[in-house]
């Protein structure tokens, strides 16, 4: 009898991203998990603001309804469905945009039965100066994956690329400057290898 073919570890990445930097990142990590053999389901936060704020500023309505077109919202079905979680946000005066913390306040009926622990999770970050707030920014989305029960992987120092300056061992990031650019090539790197680690910690949890 033939062997049935092992389906890899399901990853979401709910991101929140308005110039579209944290998107280009978010697609670097999705490659390194799909690079292990997950399936991703990539989840674009929606906006909490106003019109006219996003109005203020050119191209941020623009890029929004472009990357709307392209994800759809994060779900509570998309926690449930998925092996790992790994959250990506920019800064906003040191810790996370409130839509994607809006998203993950939507999950406390998960947490009440339960649903997620067990479950892999991990964060990436931007920022648009060097001291911005990727770091803490990271750290700070630790707590309610903790709440959640989820297994919180962060990149370490386990990669020859975690060695290059872009990233930390808390999680990919990137520094986009004003006007904001990149992520570099050595952010990208970093942001797929969080892709593939957490996928193979996933895959080892799941086998």
């Amino acid at each position: 009898m033939a062997e049935a073919t092992k389906v890899g570890p399901k990853v979401l990445i709910p991101f929140y991203s308005r110039s579209g930097t944290i998107e280009r990142l978010a697609l670097a990590v999705a490659e390194g998990a799909q690079g292990e053999g997950a399936q991703v389901r990539l989840r674009r936060a929606r906006e909490l603001v106003g019109h006219d704020v996003l109005s203020s500023v050119p191209g941020w309505k623009e890029s929004a309804d472009a990357m709307n077109a392209r994800y759809p919202a994060p779900t509570a079905e998309d926690a449930e469905w998925a092996d790992a979680v790994i959250l990506g946000t920019p800064t906003r005066f040191g810790s996370v945009a409130s839509e994607l913390k809006a998203y993950i306040d939507g999950l406390g009926g998960l947490w009440a039965r339960g649903a997620l622990v067990g479950k892999v999770g991990s964060a990436f970050a931007g920022s648009s100066q060097q001291h911005g707030g990727n770091e803490s920014t990271v750290i700070s989305l630790w707590n309610p994956l903790a709440h959640l029960g989820f297994i919180i992987v962060p990149t370490g120092y386990a990669d020859p690329v975690m060695f290059a300056g872009a990233g930390s061992p808390y999680g990919a990031s990137v520094i986009s400057g004003h006007p904001p650019a990149g992520p570099s090539e050595a952010e990208l790197a970093v942001a797929r290898f969080q892709g593939k680690r957490v996928a193979q910690v996933a895959k080892k949890l799941t086998s």
